[in-house]
């Protein structure tokens, strides 16, 4: 079957903290729904947590690092899940079904195997 992975796209916050346990309750009965075709998946630490790396001067080059995302934004990376779904249409149906949908955005793409 195929793998897609679903980005999520959310407020730049910390979903660990009290204050999200609301609607970490709807992230969780997602998960509970969809466990058949969920593989994988975690929520990320605010950007604030971020490093930057980049190779200066392209393989073997100078390791450079900055805190932070690589891009500012309104809506962050904020997790992901790895699903295994028979086509597109079935992953975007579960992909509707994330909370993340419904106040931000989810991006869903083909995963390549190797």
């Amino acid at each position: 079957m195929p793998m897609y992975i679903a980005l999520t796209y959310t407020r730049d916050v910390d979903w660990t903290q009290p204050e999200y346990a609301e609607e970490m309750k709807d992230y969780n009965e997602f998960g509970q729904a969809a466990a058949d075709v969920i593989k994988g998946g975690h929520a990320l630490y605010p950007t604030a947590t971020a490093t930057t790396v980049r190779v200066s001067g392209g393989k073997g080059g100078d390791v450079i690092t900055s805190d932070g995302p690589y891009a500012e934004t309104k809506e962050a990376l904020a997790g992901f899940y790895v699903l295994e779904c028979a086509d597109l249409d079935e992953a975007v149906a579960v992909a509707a079904k994330i909370p993340a949908a419904w106040d931000g955005a989810v991006e869903v793409r083909p995963v390549v195997q190797f």
